[in-house]
């Protein structure tokens, strides 16, 4: 058994990423209330073939915390199945999107990279001709263990934690950031404005993540803002008691993150990528206390930004 411990530069912060480090340790459950019912499927006939990444030590399951994201895929009509093994060429053979959520790495502190010089080379270049995807990471460890994959698209991760006081919901955290067009921090991209007025994007929120920095021809999505921190990870300490294995690591002080994202699209020669720093935002859940954490959380628009980001990644938009 395995138990994360994390230090860090503010004690609210601390705690925050502590609960939320362990639930995605353990795969925590789904909000059954969710609606997700889509009421007019952008595939009623054709059902383009996604694959849900399993097969990495990933944080999320199709049956576990992202089963909402996934049966609201299943309804508007895409084909999604669990990928439990290595990525292969011919694994990507016929899929419309790959989709990878908190993939961790094999070592002792899940911070090593995820996919092997093979799996990364096979998944770059089936974009490259064209293919689709849609790359879910978080804080440490999630955003080391996935940085080598990001690289091959010019994508550079912070792996720490990202917060903003003056763009976040503070009853909460100050790494609950609102991206929304009143405060500007809404790309201009067609995810965000859909295929109508119905599916327009006018508010997001994440739930403690960590920065991106996309190359210069990609669209950042979610923009962080000239008061945006990044609290970098220091070096994983393990200690073992008996069969349980302890991790600890220590945040370091927070340093500028303006002129980063915390979500990016690349058109990627023939292909398409979007690569997320959070990923509770796609999760519908509840917290100890009954909170909605995610796509359920009223007032927002990620359960839209979810659809809206599979429709571009699988060219209907």
């Amino acid at each position: 058994m395995k138990r994360w411990i994390l230090g860090g530069v503010a004690v609210a912060l601390v705690i925050a990423l502590a609960v939320i480090a362990l639930l995605l340790q353990r795969d925590a459950g789904y909000d059954a209330k969710f609606d997700t019912h889509v009421a007019a499927p952008a595939y009623p006939q054709q059902h383009p073939r996604v694959l849900f990444d399993q097969g990495h030590h990933n944080a999320h399951a199709i049956n576990g915390s992202y089963r909402p994201f996934v049966e609201l895929l299943r309804n508007d009509g895409y084909d999604v199945e669990a990928l439990e093994t290595a990525v292969t060429p011919a694994i990507l053979r016929g899929v419309a999107v790959l989709v990878i959520v908190s993939a961790q790495g094999a070592n002792e502190t899940n911070d090593g990279s995820a996919f092997t010089e093979a799996e990364a080379s096979a998944i770059s270049e089936w974009v490259l001709r064209g293919g689709a995807l849609l790359l879910i990471t978080d804080h440490w460890p999630f955003g080391a263990a996935a940085g080598p994959l990001g690289e091959r698209f010019g994508v550079d991760m912070s792996k720490g934690v990202t917060s903003d006081p003056a763009h976040s919901l503070t009853r909460l955290s100050d790494s609950h950031l609102v991206f929304s067009r009143e405060n500007g921090l809404l790309g201009a991209h067609p995810i965000m404005e859909g295929r109508g007025g119905a599916e327009r994007i006018t508010r997001l929120l994440t739930f403690t993540g960590q920065s991106l920095r996309g190359p210069a021809d990609a669209t950042p999505l979610l923009l962080l803002a000239d008061t945006a921190r990044d609290a970098p990870p220091g070096a994983p300490v393990v200690t073992r008691n008996g069969g349980e294995v302890q991790v600890s690591m220590t945040y370091g002080e927070p340093r500028s993150a303006a002129g980063w994202a915390q979500g990016v699209a690349i058109s990627f020669v023939r292909g398409r990528v979007v690569v997320l720093g959070e990923a509770g935002m796609l999760r519908a859940a509840e917290d100890e206390e009954g909170r909605p954490f995610g796509m359920n959380y009223p007032g927002y628009d990620n359960r839209q930004f979810a659809l809206n980001a599979m429709h571009w990644l699988s060219r209907l938009i």
